[in-house]
């Protein structure tokens, strides 16, 4: 059996669990809790399939999974589709992630570039605590966990002219995303950090009552961008950059470039880049949505629904 076979057959077996791990109706293992000062923290365990949720309004979010006996390997379509990032900047030397979870994502990164700087900033000092104990979060020269908010964090590298070549916005509060990193003026502040050829990549929800107001921010900052969706989830990821976007022979001949590369993380960056639709041919939100603002936030735009 050849190396490529043998990592397709892995590959089955993995998703097998995985599928199992996430859809079974057994309960799972507490294998931890804990109460920190932003969120109930749970650590949880079934067939092999270890996950990190926070417990919010009586609702368990999943946060970060990890398959115990295959570490590597990416659980979450999301975190997948992250890698499209790759395919505006194929080799980013400074990495910034705002929000930890189990650290599955920086320990990725670390794996495929190793002399990349990976710097993971969480708000709660509890995650990075719990990253460490149970999801083999790795920390070293190269990698470093900051306790801090992301939107300090980022006001503070902006002031001090730090550039990042890849940033991604993934911090989630259980709810949603934390209203104060959606705003005109904090993507302005973390597109300040972008390097010559940065991408800036945000997790966000395609089922968002607030999908069109994220969609105009994004553009009043960065112009067109790409959306990446598919329709195994209601996750999409923004693709933004300082640049103008590649077309799409480049994205296709980066994709064929970094295939064997990605799929020990069962990450199909082929079938990925088919999922990248560019807002200048394809804009589905009006054209006049209200732009989120510091004094005009998403809390204050749900609360109007009530």
């Amino acid at each position: 059996m050849n190396k490529l076979s043998f990592t397709l057959l892995i590959g089955v077996v993995s998703a097998l669990l995985i599928s199992l791990g996430l859809s079974t109706k057994v309960i799972a293992k507490t294998i931890h809790s804990e109460r920190s000062l932003y969120r109930n923290i749970l650590v949880e365990e079934n067939k092999g399939l270890r996950c990190l949720k926070f417990n919010v309004r009586s609702t368990k979010t999943q946060q970060s999974c990890m398959l115990v006996d295959d570490p590597q390997r990416l659980v979450f379509n999301y975190t997948k589709m992250l890698f499209s990032s790759l395919l505006i900047n194929p080799n980013p030397e400074r990495i910034l992630i705002i929000g930890l979870g189990g650290g599955t994502m920086s320990n990725a990164l670390h794996h495929i570039y190793p002399k990349a700087t990976i710097t993971n900033v969480e708000i709660d000092p509890a995650v990075i605590k719990v990253a460490r104990n149970y999801f083999s979060f790795l920390e070293n020269d190269h990698i470093t966990a900051v306790a801090q908010d992301g939107r300090i964090f980022v006001k503070r590298e902006s002031i001090k002219k730090q550039k990042y070549d890849w940033i991604i916005l993934d911090a989630f509060n259980g709810d949603y995303i934390p209203e104060h990193l959606m705003t005109q003026e904090f993507l302005q502040e973390a597109k300040n950090l972008l390097s010559e050829n940065g991408v800036l990549a945000a997790n966000t929800f395609s089922v968002s009552d607030l999908y069109t107001y994220e969609s105009a921010t994004y553009k009043s900052v960065f112009g067109d961008f790409f959306n990446v969706r598919n329709s195994n989830n209601s996750n999409r990821i923004i693709l933004a950059s300082a640049k103008p976007l590649p077309t799409h022979d480049i994205i296709a001949a980066r994709a064929k470039a970094l295939s064997e590369k990605l799929l020990p993380f069962n990450v199909d960056i082929t079938e990925i880049s088919r999922q990248m639709i560019s807002t200048t041919t394809t804009q589905d939100w009006p054209k006049n949505s209200p732009v989120l603002t510091d004094q005009y936030s998403p809390a204050n735009l749900l609360n109007l629904k009530n």
